[in-house]
């Protein structure tokens, strides 16, 4: 098992690759349409953009999660 003091690290790398995969799947779809070539395209720009979105995610999850506590107000 995993530490819990890297429960951040794991979500935010999870996370990224999820989205990362999800979003250049669509935009690769719509920028070149589906073809021969479209899987490979998608997965080099897959693993262009998932160390930015992990680094984002990391970086900047915080201070997100602070927000949203600040605009929700807590269950009773």
């Amino acid at each position: 098992m995993i530490p819990a003091r890297f429960a951040n690290a794991v979500f935010s790398l999870i996370m990224s690759g999820l989205m990362s995969c999800i979003v250049t799947g669509i935009a690769t779809v719509k920028a070149v349409g589906l073809g021969p070539s479209t899987l490979g395209d998608w997965m080099a720009s897959w693993a262009f953009c998932w160390p930015i979105a992990f680094a984002v995610i990391l970086t900047l999850g915080p201070t997100v999660k602070r927000l949203v506590q600040g605009w929700v107000r807590p269950q009773d």
